[in-house]
């Protein structure tokens, strides 16, 4: 399986979750810092790459797909960011448009570099990271928002497109994520509301296990 994303708050959390649960596990990740990050594990299989790009995204599924006896039977789609700032007529249109590069980019490339090889072994399992903002909006992040719900929105896509081949699509929206980078981004803030890494990451493997259920949208 892939864990794209799988270096960062909630990504580190998933990853380890998979391989706890046995997976074999490829991770990308932009450096190799970041990576040694995950420590060693030997069906953990870490490699730099930009999946922001087609051929970076190919590199991973190449990596995933490598082994025989380890067919590729799920990705999951981790890779996004949050940016705030000021209304609509106050945010520059470059400013809107980078959310999507961020939160929507990465997740078509690698499904659509997955999706052949899921389609050969018989089907599998996406799992897309939306959000709850993008059903419960604040002011200040329209290009965020907005990019949460095109995730939604590409995972009822692919559900339907893909129901006869085996694939099952999914999203999480989690509300804030009780990771050190939203600790030092909000100093001060009442985290008893928020989500730890390791709950979102084992509903994202019943997703990923689970035979029957495709385009829902779960709420963490």
């Amino acid at each position: 399986m892939i864990v794209a994303g799988g270096t960062g708050g909630l990504g580190s959390a998933v990853t380890a979750e998979f391989l706890a649960a046995g997976w074999r596990v490829v991770v990308p990740g932009r450096n190799e810092t970041s990576l040694a990050a995950l420590g060693t594990n030997e069906a953990l299989y870490p490699l730099v790459a930009d999946v922001s790009d087609p051929a970076g995204a190919a590199d991973v599924v190449a990596l995933a797909t490598s082994d025989e006896e380890a067919p590729l039977h799920a990705l999951v789609n981790l890779v996004g960011g949050f940016a705030s700032g000021g209304r609509v007529h106050e945010t520059p249109i470059e400013e809107f448009e980078s959310q999507f590069s961020l939160n929507l980019r990465p997740a078509y490339l690698m499904t659509q570099a997955a999706v052949p090889h899921l389609i050969a072994g018989g089907g599998g399992a996406i799992v897309c990271t939306s959000s709850r903002s993008a059903l419960r909006p604040f002011p200040g992040a329209a290009g965020y928002i907005t990019s949460k719900a095109g995730v939604l929105a590409f995972v009822d896509a692919l559900a339907v497109e893909y129901s006869g081949d085996g694939i099952r699509v999914n999203a999480i929206l989690p509300g804030t994520i009780d990771t050190p980078a939203n600790r030092a981004a909000r100093p001060g803030a009442d985290t008893s509301t928020w989500t730890q890494p390791t709950r979102i990451a084992d509903i994202i493997r019943i997703l990923a296990e689970t035979e029957g259920l495709t385009g829902a949208h779960i709420p963490v």
